[in-house]
């Protein structure tokens, strides 16, 4: 079989990441985007030099990496599950995990008999029965295959891997035409998950089954609505659930049919589904794993999570190519999407994995049926205008402060230039003595000298401030004008301001200010003298 080009590129990063010394690395590779081919291909080129164990934890996932390992490489292998023991036959062999697990199984083999050990669905490796596989077969290197690393439970698969060798995104897979582009629809149903009990970092199946009962016959009725001319895959938490919907599904025109870990005829109505018997298939979280229909083009999904892996897996079935029925997109109908739960994961989660992106791909499909990548492309857009908009407003605002700082310090005195003006060597020649003086001056000081007039950061030292505000306030108590007074009468050319009284100032500064800011008529600035005040020295 011809690999796509990501997928012989995929095969070349891990046997590069093995020469490089990560013994234990990881391929994400999305749903349908043929992760089995990829790691066939990679046992197909191990197995001509040593062996290979494959370990799958499903009886389907055991089955199809069997076929699709025949198929695509033309090798045989050996199986290990149950009582049906040939893995010793042939290069490459395929194990349940549950029976590997086993003391008896794992002991027909010795430690160093498997030269790799290849683990599909590896999210699940953290599990008790993966690491005593891999814990008996530690010499050998590791290949985990998942389309989605993330955990519920927040662990991390980095406990077992020391590297991720490739990762293939399924916006990429979509971009590049080998899925499906999906398409959601928000459907404006309150449901109330507010009862609904966690654990292990997800909902409860029991308390989500009790909570959705209500709701099952107004969701049937909008599925008639939207998508009875789709094949469509539902899940549910519960095989009650999921019973009691396939019935509701009947009454309103579907051809439905429902599966579950119980159904002994479950193989029959999987392949009735996928030949076009049914337009409807209800399952209690059975179809998450190892199963293919890639006609099948739209999913419910009715079992609410806040887990972003479980979310992708789901809706994961419905994005396959499938050239023989002409499908052009999957449709996701989102029931969920107005329940109070902030943390349930959403069709947004399936490409973005920036909050706010998200947040907005959520308002932007409420809107309507939408394309993911176009309502992505729409959120990025808006998002990086609104990071240009609060930028230039940042910026208005940094404009705007610095105009009233400047503003402001225009009104100010420099505390050198006060004491000029004063002609007060006191302040001029100021040097700190004691130890207190040198001491940098108090918040409390700064603030109060900038209200009276004095330019704040200009003043070194708590000696200084101190001075200046004995200085000033003894010429408040005199009724003499203020350093505010003096800058703006100075600045229109009135001389010995220092002199002025605070009523004279402030009656020139109005007419002043009367005059639009010019010098009133019959005013010389510089012989200008209004009565003047005595001044005082510091030994008063």
């Amino acid at each position: 079989m011809e690999l796509r080009d990501y997928q012989r590129a995929a095969v070349d990063a891990v046997q590069s990441e093995w020469k490089n010394g990560h013994k234990h690395t990881l391929l994400v590779v999305p749903t349908g985007g043929g992760k089995t081919i990829i790691f066939s291909e990679l046992a197909r080129r191990e197995s001509a030099t040593g062996r290979v164990l494959i370990l799958a934890h499903r009886d389907e996932l055991i089955r199809q990496a069997a076929e699709k390992l025949y198929k695509s490489t033309g090798i045989f292998c050996g199986i290990e599950k149950g009582m049906e023991s040939t893995g010793d036959m042939f290069p490459v062999a395929i194990g349940s995990v549950q029976t590997m697990m086993r003391d008896g199984r794992l002991e027909k083999f010795p430690r160093d008999y498997f030269d790799v050990v290849i683990i599909d669905e590896a999210h699940h490796v953290l599990a008790d029965s993966y690491r005593k596989i891999l814990d008996y077969f530690n010499t050998a290197r590791l290949l985990g295959c998942t389309a989605t690393p993330d955990r519920g439970d927040k662990k991390t698969l980095a406990e077992v891997f020391d590297s991720i060798a490739y990762e293939y995104s399924l916006a990429q897979a979509i971009k590049d035409g080998y899925l499906v582009p999906p398409k959601a629809e928000m459907i404006p149903i309150k449901i109330d998950l507010s009862g609904v009990k966690t654990s292990m970092g997800d909902y409860t199946d029991g308390s989500l089954g009790e909570a959705l009962g209500p709701y099952l016959d107004k969701i049937a009725d909008e599925m008639a609505t939207h998508c009875i001319d789709r094949k469509t895959v539902i899940f549910l938490p519960l095989i009650a659930t999921s019973q009691a919907f396939c019935e509701k599904l009947k009454e309103r025109g579907f051809a439905a049919a429902e599966v579950n870990g119980n159904s002994k005829d479950r193989k029959e109505i999987l392949t009735d589904f996928e030949n076009g018997k049914y337009n409807a298939l209800c399952n209690s979280m059975l179809l998450t794993e190892g199963w293919d229909c890639p006609s099948a083009d739209c999913v419910v999904v009715l079992r609410p999570t806040k887990i972003r892996a479980l979310y992708t897996q789901m809706v994961g079935r419905v994005l396959r190519l499938s050239p023989e029925t002409g499908k052009k997109d999957a449709l996701i109908l989102d029931f969920l999407w107005m329940t109070q739960k902030h943390d349930l994961v959403k069709p947004a989660a399936l490409v973005a994995k920036d909050e706010k992106i998200a947040a907005r791909m959520d308002a932007i499909m409420e809107q309507g049926q939408m394309d993911i990548l176009s309502a992505e492309a729409q959120a990025i857009k808006e998002e990086a205008q609104a990071q240009l908009d609060a930028i230039e407003e940042r910026e208005r605002a940094l404009a705007r402060s610095l105009a009233e700082q400047k503003a402001k310090q225009r009104k100010l005195v420099d505390p050198i230039y006060y004491g000029l003006m004063l002609d007060d060597d006191f302040i001029t020649e100021y040097e700190p003595t004691f130890t207190w003086e040198l001491e940098p001056p108090t918040e409390k000081q700064l603030k109060a000298l900038e209200n009276l007039g004095i330019r704040a950061e200009a003043i070194e030292t708590r000696g200084l401030a101190s001075k200046l505000m004995d200085l000033v306030m003894k010429r408040v108590k005199l009724g003499l004008c203020t350093p505010k007074q003096m800058k703006t009468l100075e600045r229109f050319g009135f001389r010995n301001v220092a002199k002025w009284s605070k009523n004279d100032a402030s009656s020139m500064i109005t007419r002043l200010a009367a005059n639009n800011w010019n010098v009133p008529k019959g005013v010389t600035p510089a012989t200008y003298t209004p009565g003047e005040v005595t001044l005082f020295s510091w030994e008063d």
